[in-house]
């Protein structure tokens, strides 16, 4: 850990240290996936070598958790238990089984993508659009996830800040500090580059597996430090993503919520991957000693949403 934590102001002051509004730009809505194009494309399959899949998504559940408070709908149109009776079977031409379901995706459970239409700042969205093109009978007018629709895939490079700390996993309410993950840079053998998509592994959902849900903002949570911004900007990340929903609970800033989405999506116009599974990837990694990977993510092509459940499949 570093000696100090930025201040308050210093997080403040990074709305215009770090923003990237006019870059590509005053129309421009992908924001980091500008850092995505053929090359580097080229570049994640050029990684595989073993043919290796894993899922870095958390499977959905329909159940009410202490993470969970508005868990997602599922029930069945129709099933197959009246298509058969003894032996008698219906003679109904078609004999199908069809489900329903809902969600609110955004929260701490379900493996999803923000698109940069999901946090404002002082009224604005990224690239200075304002807060209002977001609306209850519209949606998401711009910057929706609509966007990403051709997919993203790029190399995807893991930091396992629990290993690199020699712990089961990062505590509630600590922060992944820059210093971590230049740390595993170096004992790992991989630098980030520029249209990487980083992420970071803190141990949360193992801690989840072994003791049990709570509720992030109450009992809080960890994640990158908003300290690590200034490093995602410097590398040109096209997304970051964790175990977690990405901000460290209590974030330690009275006027911040959430200064990974407001500074990372508003100011920077950067992806975030919110609530990954990244325990069989973490393995995965380990057992080759390697920690990059072709990574690939498809969101749902959804009519503006300010994002997608998605399940992130890295290939190895």
């Amino acid at each position: 850990m570093p000696a100090s934590l930025p201040s308050e102001q210093e997080v403040l002051e990074y709305f215009d240290l770090l923003s990237n509004w006019g870059r590509w730009g005053e129309d421009d809505q992908l924001g980091t996936l500008n850092f995505l194009n053929q090359e580097k494309v080229k570049q994640a399959v050029g990684l595989v070598q073993d043919g290796t899949t894993v899922s870095c998504a958390r499977t959905v559940t329909f159940e009410a958790e202490a993470d969970i408070p508005r868990p997602p709908l599922h029930y069945m149109l129709e099933s197959g238990e009246g298509w058969a009776s003894g032996d008698k079977v219906s003679s109904r031409p078609s004999q199908a089984s069809i489900d329903f379901f809902g969600m609110v995706f955004h929260g701490y459970a379900i493996t999803h993508v923000d698109s940069l239409a999901h946090f404002f700042w002082e009224g604005k969205m990224y690239n200075g659009r304002p807060a209002h093109l977001v609306s209850t009978s519209l949606g998401a007018t711009v910057e929706s996830i609509e966007l990403a629709k051709n997919g993203i895939v790029t190399r995807g490079v893991l930091v396992d800040a629990p290993m690199i700390r020699g712990t089961d996993w990062i505590e509630r309410g600590d922060g992944v500090m820059p210093e971590d993950i230049l740390a595993a840079e170096e004992r790992c053998g991989f630098k980030i580059q520029e249209g990487d998509v980083l992420l970071v592994r803190t141990g949360n959902l193992h801690r989840r597996n072994v003791e049990g849900p709570v509720f992030p903002p109450t009992d809080g949570s960890p994640a990158c430090h908003a300290a690590c911004l200034p490093l995602f900007h410097e590398r040109g990340i096209a997304m970051m993503g964790s175990d977690t929903g990405n901000d460290v609970s209590p974030t330690g800033y009275p006027k911040l919520t959430n200064p990974i989405h407001q500074v990372g999506i508003v100011a920077m116009g950067m992806w975030i991957l919110d609530n990954a599974n990244l325990e069989e990837l973490a393995q995965a990694c380990s057992e080759r000693n390697r920690w990059e990977f072709m990574l690939s993510i498809g969101p749902l092509r959804l009519h503006n949403t300010t994002g997608s459940p998605v399940n992130p499949i890295a290939i190895f």
